[in-house]
């Protein structure tokens, strides 16, 4: 295989201005432009080479056919471990260099494996997360997100939605889910903003911004500590919950280790409850901006598993995930070569015309919605189905309440390019009588 660092020669380049906004998360934080730059790309340049610098080049992956055709072929378009997400150069040789065994450099997650143990990790907890292993949860769930309703009507006809609502509600579904406490969600709800935004100085104040990290080690570490100490409790007394399934299973006959499954609890936690906090903010922002599209789901309910759909393909919450070629390959009729580097770009994909009819137009009643919000192919999302259903259950509960909804302010979307979404929604609401 050609060396991970090789140029890419004789192709054609994204200019520079679109190159570093693809590669930035400031764009990502403004959303508007990222998103002209992204429908310029999908007509002039659907597949086209960015030079950033500090970075190795790399493919910029923007249309739906194309992301699912790499998908279909995990063989051929790898995670490789750290370089499953955007790094520049020098994080790149930090976490590919030599490490002990177990070290938590670099989180061991589903989402960075590759063929065989891919399979046997997701297999673990695989029947958990079907539809048919979380059918029993549906009052477990619409208890807790009444809970986070009542907040709301505790706040008057004003609330800042994320903060009070959006953030809390699929984090204490997950704590239930591990059995864990809710003294434990300030702490899980801020370590999982530091680890997956690094780069917003809201949620860090470390260095991560000047290195290029896509996710903060140093949450990592914490989390880490948090979940060897979780894996010793569940191994010497089970409790039936999902975190004891993970301390207590085995990969290749051998007691799983402390940093597999600390790796494992990590997606799980964070994974499991920012991206659905985010398609739920996003769904009020996108229902307080078009009172039409509110009263219309307003008036007919069962327009809401659509308007879930809708919101996570609006969101699109993870932004990108890099595969890397193992040997050269046709797409889009031009060589990628063994070695090169491939950015893949959910919210282009999600905004692809060739797929979407009206794709910048928010439509509950959009049908089918072919979204890849959960990716596509044997990595596609573990969780999407608990997603699924937390959204709706929290929709049908927000449209028995709720009679009306504005903006209150301006809202603000988290700085990251790696997985983002809403940070601040200032809502105005009427409590229906």
């Amino acid at each position: 295989m050609a060396t991970q660092s090789q140029d890419i020669v004789g192709v054609p380049l994204i200019p520079a201005s679109i190159a570093a906004n693809v590669a930035s998360p400031v764009a990502y934080g403004q959303w508007s432009q990222i998103h002209e730059d992204l429908a310029w790309l999908r007509r002039e340049m659907p597949l086209g080479v960015a030079k950033v610098e500090d970075h190795d080049p790399f493919w910029v992956v923007t249309k739906h056919a194309d992301i699912q055709e790499i998908g279909r072929q995990p063989d051929l378009f790898r995670n490789t471990r750290v370089r499953k997400v955007l790094l520049n150069q020098e994080t790149d040789r930090m976490l590919s260099a030599p490490r002990p065994e177990d070290s938590p450099s670099a989180v061991n997650a589903l989402v960075s494996m590759d063929a065989p143990e891919h399979g046997i990790f997701r297999r673990l907890t695989f029947a958990d997360f079907a539809p048919k292993g979380i059918k029993g949860l549906d009052d477990q769930i619409r208890a807790i997100a009444r809970e986070g309703i009542a907040q709301m009507i505790a706040h008057g006809e004003n609330c800042e939605f994320v903060e009070d609502v959006a953030l809390r509600y699929p984090l204490r579904v997950i704590l239930e889910l591990l059995g864990l406490p809710r003294t434990d969600e300030d702490r899980m709800l801020r370590m999982t903003q530091e680890f997956f935004s690094p780069q917003d100085p809201d949620f860090s104040d470390s260095a991560a911004e000047k290195t290029g990290r896509a996710m903060s080690y140093d949450a990592a570490i914490a989390l880490k500590d948090f979940f060897d100490a979780l894996t010793e409790s569940r191994r010497a007394n089970p409790t039936g919950d999902v975190a004891s399934i993970i301390a207590n299973s085995t990969i290749n006959g051998e007691p799983i280790s402390h940093w597999d499954a600390a790796s494992y609890y990590i997606t799980i936690l964070t994974a499991g409850h920012d991206t659905t906090s985010s398609s739920t903010a996003g769904a009020v922002w996108a229902l307080a901006e078009r009172p039409d599209v509110f009263a219309a789901v307003k008036n007919d309910r069962r327009l809401i598993p659509g308007l879930v759909d809708e919101a996570i393909r609006w969101t699109s919450p993870v932004i990108h995930f890099m595969r890397t070629a193992t040997q050269d390959y046709i797409l889009r009729g031009q060589k990628i070569r063994a070695g090169d580097w491939l950015f893949l770009s959910y919210p282009s994909a999600n905004r692809d015309e060739d797929i979407f009819e009206a794709p910048f137009e928010f439509r509950p009643d959009r049908k089918p919605n072919s979204h890849l919000a959960f990716g596509y192919g044997a990595h596609v999302c573990l969780g999407q189905h608990l997603a699924k259903m937390e959204m709706r259950i929290f929709f049908e509960e927000f449209f028995e309440h709720v009679a009306s909804l504005e903006l209150r302010g301006s809202p603000t979307r988290t700085i990251s390019r790696f997985v983002g979404g809403v940070k601040e929604l200032p809502i105005r609401y009427r409590i229906a009588g």
